[in-house]
């Protein structure tokens, strides 16, 4: 099996518990790009669980700035 197919998936209320907020703080922070950008599955959302942990080492910034931090530029 590829390394991608053994990646765990968030649910928001997972995200939720990580974070510390509530399952719609989690939709509101999605919403106005504070958080890294989900999956679509189906019609269901969901988050990487290493991209949130590597996320919050990286001192939890904006999607902007995290992309900038996880796809350097070449």
């Amino acid at each position: 099996m590829s390394e991608q197919m053994n990646e765990l998936l968030l649910t928001a209320a997972q995200v939720a518990q990580t974070l510390g907020v509530s399952k719609r703080q989690v939709f509101r922070l999605n919403s106005s790009a504070k958080i890294p950008a989900p999956i679509k599955i189906a019609g269901a959302t969901r988050w990487r669980a290493q991209e949130i942990a590597a996320w919050i080492r990286a001192a939890a910034p904006d999607r902007k700035t995290w992309i900038s931090i996880k796809e350097p530029r070449r």
